[in-house]
């Protein structure tokens, strides 16, 4: 009786995608600290790179792609770059996608248009770095994965999901031409259903990292307890950052911050969820704390 309602769940709060209505603005974030050139960022060697990448711009031009967790994050971390790093930024995430969606020659079977493909935007907007955060869409929703789901065909799921990892870096890559930008690849926080999927998707960006000389962004370990990187909790203890500023440090009588909502497991936004996906409107710590740990891996890159 366990697994119609652990799926049911699962597709539920995906589909729902990021939370709030943004027609009243989301709340601003208090000034964050330096972020740029911290050393928290994981830089991955190459094993071989495809093409080299040209020096990057003191202020960088930074394109953000990925599912329902991008879609949420997407104007906290577009003001963190800006006021970090001085950033020219470009968002288009679309929630319950996946890597396949942002291939060019799915968008007949694409939850993303072919304007908002990865290789059409890099072109367009010309970024030094396109980040990509996906928690690996694994109930079958999107059309462009074939019907292949985790829990029916685990080992086809990966093969598939790292397919696409180095389809989408190869495209990114010819689109950016001279110019090819680094991708940096997020690794996603615990999921209390599937931890071992998660462990498993994250290595894969990292050996997909290595092996173009790109870079990741362990967004994850910001949002998981110091004890287990992959212990889910919808809780955690205030940052520094988290006291000093009381909007972030939901319980601070007990000394801890809330991450997810009492009914949602998977999105760090502490508004209400709607039917139509949009940034989030309130401010949560879980949020801000991936948005800086991908502004420090820009950062660290620029040095």
């Amino acid at each position: 009786m366990r697994k119609p309602w652990i799926v049911g769940v699962l597709l539920g709060v995906l589909l729902l995608g990021a939370c709030g209505d943004p027609a009243s603005g989301p709340e601003g974030t208090p000034p964050a600290p330096e972020v740029q050139g911290a050393t928290a960022a994981t830089h991955q060697g190459a094993a071989a790179s495809p093409r080299a990448s040209a020096p990057v711009r003191a202020a960088p031009t930074v394109l953000y792609l990925g599912d329902s967790l991008a879609m949420e994050n997407q104007k906290v971390l577009g003001g963190l770059l800006r006021d970090e790093l001085h950033a020219k930024y470009t968002s288009a995430p679309y929630s319950g996608t996946t890597l396949c969606d942002y291939l060019e020659g799915t968008a007949v079977r694409s939850l993303v248009p072919a304007a908002d493909k990865a290789a059409a935007l890099v072109r367009s907007t010309h970024p030094d770095f396109v980040v990509l955060q996906f928690w690996g869409n694994s109930w079958g929703y999107t059309p462009c994965m074939d019907g292949i789901t985790y829990d029916a065909a685990r080992s086809k799921y990966f093969a598939r999901y790292a397919a696409d990892a180095e389809k989408l870096t190869e495209q990114i890559a010819a689109a950016g031409g001279a110019r090819r930008p680094k991708v940096v690849w997020v690794l996603q926080g615990p999921d209390p259903i599937t931890p071992d999927r998660v462990r498993r998707v994250n290595a894969l960006y990292e050996e997909r990292a290595r092996a173009s000389d790109d870079l990741v962004a362990d967004a994850g370990k910001a949002v998981s307890p110091a004890t287990g990187r992959y212990t889910w909790s919808q809780y955690l203890p205030c940052t520094a950052y988290e006291h000093a500023h009381a909007a972030y440090c939901t319980q601070s009588g007990r000394d801890r911050t809330a991450l997810h909502r009492d009914d949602d497991y998977l999105h760090f936004c502490l508004a209400p969820t709607t039917s139509t996906p949009k940034p989030c409107p309130a401010r949560s710590p879980g949020i801000l704390r991936i948005a800086r740990a991908i502004t420090r891996a820009v950062g660290a890159h620029l040095g």
